[in-house]
């Protein structure tokens, strides 16, 4: 008797000191659920990579010339080469400054990046017309890529604002003129007078600024050295735009 109440203790006390099973198979150190942390860890890594390189990039475009775009890259791979010279904004002429404004966005001054009452205007004249402003296009031209297509559309629209917090209207103008492509391979309103007019933009009468900005900011079927009816007759209503644009006082922010 007296041994089997020792063996039934042992048998009890044995029971006890064995773990709960949970029911559930422990998960294999490099299973699927390991794999998808990492590529989590990666995906977060990487964007924060791209925030941070796009905000160095407009502090430091604030100040720099950009040392290239998308668009630039592609062209010269297309053409074996560019023609691009950095021109400063004070070497840019008011008249030309104030073509572009006439020719692009005539509320530049006045707007915080997008101007409201075009995109109103646009909805309801329908693809016929364009919203874009100098700073979308900037924007666009600097750090993203030509064509329509929604996500670019929506990173141009979360990048313009940071632009224009960082930039005066002034340095926006600036890299927009000089990275603005005037005719295949021709980027920036140095080459651009050269190629049309074989002179530099101070040297550039106002109707000559206007037929260059007249291309804008598609000057794939354009040519302002030899212009079309309607091209002339574009850059006629953009030299009387930038003289009403001197006049009222809307560029004031562009001019020195």
């Amino acid at each position: 008797m007296g041994m089997a109440r020792k063996t039934k203790r042992s048998t009890a006390k044995s029971s006890r000191s064995k773990p709960r099973s949970s029911g559930k198979a422990p998960e294999k150190e490099g299973g699927a659920g390991s794999v998808f942390a990492r590529i989590r860890l990666w995906a977060v890594r990487i964007t924060l990579a791209l925030v941070i390189g796009l905000l160095g990039s407009i502090l430091i475009y604030r100040f720099l010339p950009p040392l290239t775009t998308a668009t630039i890259v592609q062209s010269s791979w297309r053409n074996g080469g560019v023609e691009w010279n950095w021109l400063p904004i004070e070497d840019i002429p008011e008249d030309l400054r104030r073509a572009a404004l006439a020719a692009e966005d005539a509320r530049f001054c006045q707007h915080w990046g997008f101007d409201m009452a075009a995109i109103r205007a646009a909805l309801e004249g329908g693809a016929a017309r364009g919203a874009s402003t100098i700073s979308q296009q900037t924007v666009k031209n600097v750090w993203l890529w030509q064509g329509r297509s929604w996500p670019r559309k929506a990173m141009e629209a979360l990048i313009t604002p940071l632009v224009e917090l960082a930039w005066p209207k002034r340095r926006i103008l600036e890299v927009y003129l000089n990275v603005a492509e005037f005719d295949e391979g021709v980027f920036g309103v140095e080459a651009g007078a050269y190629r049309y007019f074989g002179k530099l933009p101070s040297e550039l009468s106002l109707r000559e600024a206007a037929l260059l900005v007249s291309v804008l900011p598609n000057p794939v079927d354009r040519d302002a050295g030899a212009p079309s009816r309607a091209l002339a007759a574009r850059a006629a209503s953009i030299a009387d735009g930038a003289q009403t644009l001197a006049r009222d006082g809307r560029a004031s922010c562009i001019e020195d």
